[in-house]
C-alpha cells in the first residue's frame, strides 16, 4: 500500500496549482491519499480560497491523472476550505496574526518599479493614524535596511523576534537578520519556511495594517502567502511602459486566481516635473516654448512648470481598465524621493504638501 501511495503521489507532481509553475503536492494542499478495501481512490484536497474554477480545474486534472495511470473503481476528490490541526503551523499562524486587523500586500511580478518605496511610504502615511508594520519579504534582495538606515540585527528571545521600530511604524526584513552583505541562496523550501517564520515568530503585537513588501515573480514567497496568511488585499505597482505591463498583469492574475482583494493599480514613475525660468525675454512678443514636441505653457514672469513623459506608454492605466479597478495613484520621478531613499528617511517625512505626498494620500484613503 505504501509503494501505491507513493506513486499515486508522483502522479499527483504532475499537476501543476491554476495559475502557478509549481505542483499541487510541493503547493501543500493533499492532505490525504486513501485507498479502501474494494479499489476506491479518495484524495483530500485542503484550500484557502474558495474558488470554484479552480477546485473544479484541480478537480478534473486529478481525476484525469490517475485514470491514466491507474484503474481505480472509483476516484473521489474532497475539498476542505481550511483544516486547522490544533497543533499545525497554521494555527500558531492564526493567533500570532490574530491582533492583526488587515494584511496589505504591495505586489508586482516587474521588478524595479518601486514597491519598497512605495510600500516605505504608504506605512508612513498610514502611521499617522494607526499602528502599523511593514514586513520586507524580498529575502534575495532586501531594501528595507538600506531605505530605514537600519542594519542591526533586532532582539531575539526565546525565538520570538522583536520588530525594529522607526518613524512610529514595527519593521521586520531578512536584511536585518542576514546582515553580513553575502549573497543568499536559498532552496524553495527554506524560502518557505523563513517566511512563514516572519510571521510565526516576529511579535508583531496589535496592528491596524500590516504592509508586506513583496519580491518580484510569483515565487515561493508568494506561494506561502496565499496558502498561509489570508490577506486583506493587494495593491498591484507598474512604470508606464508597455514592457512593465507584459511582466505585471502575471502577479495580477496571480491574486485573483486565489481570491485576493485587489484594491487597484499605482503607475510609478509616472513622468518627471519640469520648473524652469526663461530670463530676459520680452514677453509681450507671443514667445512659445517646446520640448520635445510639447508645447510648454510659459506664466509671465517667464516661470513654466510641467509633467514631462520620461517613459512612454500607459501601463497604469491600461492594467487598471484591463481589472476593472481604480488607477489610485501616478507618481512621478523626483529627486528629492531618490535621495530620501538614499538617506533612509521616508520621503513624506520632510516633504508634504505637494504632488507626490498627494499621491500617497489617495492610496492610503483607498485602504
Amino acid at each position: 500500500m505504501e509503494k501505491l501511495i507513493e506513486n499515486i503521489t508522483d502522479v499527483l507532481k504532475t499537476i501543476k496549482y491554476p495559475g502557478f509553475s509549481r505542483d499541487i503536492i510541493s503547493f501543500g494542499i493533499v492532505n490525504k491519499i486513501s485507498v479502501d478495501p474494494d479499489n476506491n481512490l479518495t484524495i483530500t484536497i485542503v484550500l484557502t480560497t474558495s474558488n470554484e474554477d479552480n477546485k473544479k480545474n484541480i478537480q478534473d486534472s486529478i481525476i484525469n491523472k490517475i485514470s491514466d495511470n491507474f484503474n481505480f473503481k472509483n476516484i473521489k476528490v474532497d475539498f476542505n476550505d481550511k483544516v486547522v490541526e490544533p497543533n499545525s503551523d497554521s494555527s500558531l499562524q492564526d493567533n500570532n496574526l490574530s491582533d492583526i486587523k488587515n494584511i496589505i500586500a504591495i505586489s508586482s511580478c516587474k521588478g524595479g518599479v518601486g514597491k519598497s518605496t512605495i510600500a516605505l511610504n504608504v506605512a508612513c502615511e498610514l502611521s499617522k493614524n494607526y499602528n502599523v508594520g511593514l514586513l520586507d519579504l524580498d529575502i534575495y534582495g532586501p531594501s528595507l535596511p538600506t531605505l530605514i538606515n537600519h542594519k542591526e540585527q533586532p532582539l531575539i528571545d526565546n525565538d520570538i523576534i522583536s520588530p525594529v521600530e522607526k518613524f512610529g511604524i514595527k519593521f521586520m526584513s531578512f536584511g536585518f537578520i542576514n546582515n553580513e552583505n553575502s549573497p543568499t541562496i536559498w532552496r524553495g523550501p527554506m524560502v518557505s519556511r523563513m517566511t512563514q517564520q516572519f510571521f510565526d515568530n516576529v511579535n508583531w503585537g496589535k496592528l491596524d495594517y500590516l504592509i508586506l513588501d513583496l519580491p518580484p515573480g510569483t515565487g515561493d514567497i508568494q506561494l506561502t502567502l496565499v496558502q498561509k496568511i489570508k490577506l486583506s488585499g493587494a495593491i498591484i505597482v507598474t512604470t508606464p511602459q508597455d514592457l512593465s505591463n507584459v511582466d505585471v498583469r502575471k502577479g495580477s492574475d496571480m491574486f485573483q486566481k486565489v481570491n485576493t482583494p485587489i484594491i487597484g493599480v499605482v503607475e510609478n514613475m509616472a513622468g518627471t516635473i519640469l520648473s524652469g525660468k526663461i530670463d530676459n525675454i520680452d514677453m509681450q512678443n507671443n514667445l512659445s516654448l517646446n520640448i520635445d514636441n510639447q508645447k510648454v505653457h510659459l506664466n509671465d514672469d517667464g516661470t513654466f512648470s510641467f509633467l514631462y513623459n520620461v517613459f512612454k506608454g500607459d501601463s497604469g492605466s491600461s492594467e487598471s481598465e484591463r481589472l476593472g479597478l481604480p488607477l489610485l495613484a501616478q507618481i512621478p520621478l523626483d529627486k528629492n524621493l531618490s535621495k530620501s531613499c538614499d538617506l533612509g528617511t521616508p520621503y513624506i517625512i520632510n516633504n508634504t504638501n505637494n504632488t507626490i505626498h498627494s499621491e500617497f494620500i489617495k492610496i492610503v484613503k483607498a485602504l
